[in-house]
């Protein structure tokens, strides 16, 4: 079992079946959709117990963003590969793993590339940057898959 702190580096995106090149950094976002819900107190209950709403989950979903180093040599999915993916229209397929860990992701599925940039500034490092969401459920998510955390107790 690993120890210590989770380094980042340890952590991989694929997008496309390939890992995000020269990646410098990517979150992944988990968001709930909620509804609130406001209804009269009882009669016999003060006004002011009605200033409390309940809330509800009305819906669930994850973004994925990723920054990264623009390379000429590139292996991976650099800035023109998610370029090709992004210009087809239709969703990618992403998965969220631990380096060493290909086949149990944490998170995988479809995506919908939302934007795609490239800064090129003068005298600098060119850089992307990559914003995917969702489409539709995720076919794994696997918080198992993730070391972190102390084994359960028996």
């Amino acid at each position: 079992m690993k120890k210590g702190y989770c380094n980042g580096s340890d952590m991989l995106l694929f997008v496309g079946g390939k890992a995000v090149g020269h990646c410098t950094t990517h979150t992944a976002s988990f968001q709930s959709e909620t509804k609130d819900h406001a209804v009269k107190p009882e009669a016999s209950v003060p006004m002011k117990d009605s200033l409390w709403k309940d809330k509800t989950v009305s819906g669930l979903s994850y973004t994925v963003k990723a920054d990264g180093l623009v390379f000429y040599d590139e292996k991976e999915n650099g800035f023109k590969a998610l370029l090709k993916l992004w210009k087809t229209g239709e969703p990618v397929e992403i998965k969220c793993l631990e380096r060493g860990s290909d086949t149990k992701p944490y998170l995988g599925g479809l995506c919908v590339i939302d934007s795609l940039e490239r800064t090129d500034p003068a005298q600098d490092d060119s850089t992307y940057s990559i914003s995917l969401s969702n489409a539709g459920a995720p076919t794994v998510f696997d918080e198992s898959a993730l070391t972190e955390g102390a084994s359960p107790a028996a």
